[in-house]
């Protein structure tokens, strides 16, 4: 009798059982990955999250002084972290962090999230459970590579963003795969899963700075970068 045959044969609990595990056991080492991160970073913080530089960063991103090109906006984050990378945001009429990992932060880092004046909002590797065309400002800070069904995540993010609303986004390129990070990314592959939806207001690209800042570059205005090196993409582009 084939396997096959055999596993229709198993009561419906067990099959409902085998199918959760071939659906979730993907996706586990890449979770224990980030969740491990994100210990490690509140032991480095002593029990309250750093947020503090999400404020300059996001905000050279976006190629703007300060916050008041949010007001009353519903302003997301994608793929946020537990650090509260919005609590700089003080004009928004709403602040959403999107992750697949909320439940997880919810349960270890109560404390901290709920300190952030943000909505956590969990996503799945499938759907952002946000209405279509409900975000006015989308925020994503090296993410993205981080998903595993990367064209499906792409047009959900297009999908939630309002026609005419901003996509801001920061994007390690040229990186090798790894357990959390499931997607290599260039250029070319973000224009046409992801910017091809978008008109483009800024696109500025350079090589990675020194580790202890590999952001540095934009800051000083020193922007070189080759073709097929690691790089890191600053892009702000509007839903066209």
């Amino acid at each position: 009798m084939q396997l096959r045959t055999k596993l229709e044969q198993l009561p419906d609990p067990i099959i409902d059982i085998l199918k959760f595990i071939r659906e979730k056991l993907p996706f586990a080492n890449k979770y224990n990955s980030e969740f491990s991160f994100w210990k490690s970073r509140l032991e480095i913080d002593k029990g309250k999250f750093d947020n503090r530089h999400y404020e300059k960063l996001l905000l050279a991103m976006a190629e703007e002084k300060n916050d008041s090109f949010l007001s009353e906006k519903i302003v997301a984050d994608f793929g946020c972290g537990p650090r509260g990378s919005l609590v700089w945001a003080k004009s928004t009429k709403l602040k959403i962090g999107i992750d697949v990992l909320v439940n997880m932060y919810a349960d270890e880092f109560k404390d901290n999230i709920i300190s952030h004046d943000m909505i956590y909002l969990q996503s799945t590797e499938k759907v952002i459970p946000l209405p279509s065309n409900f975000v006015d400002i989308m925020f994503t800070l090296n993410a993205i590579d981080h998903v595993y069904n990367f064209k499906v995540m792409c047009d959900e993010i297009i999908r939630v963003i309002k026609p005419g609303g901003e996509f801001i986004g920061s994007f390690n390129l040229e990186e090798p795969v790894t357990s959390a990070e499931p997607q290599s990314l260039n250029e070319q592959i973000i224009m046409d899963n992801l910017l091809y939806a978008f008109d483009i207001v800024s696109y500025r690209i350079t090589k990675q700075g020194p580790r202890s800042n590999k952001y540095l570059p934009f800051f000083e205005n020193k922007l070189h970068y080759e073709k097929g090196e690691k790089g890191i993409l600053w892009v702000r582009a509007r839903k066209n």
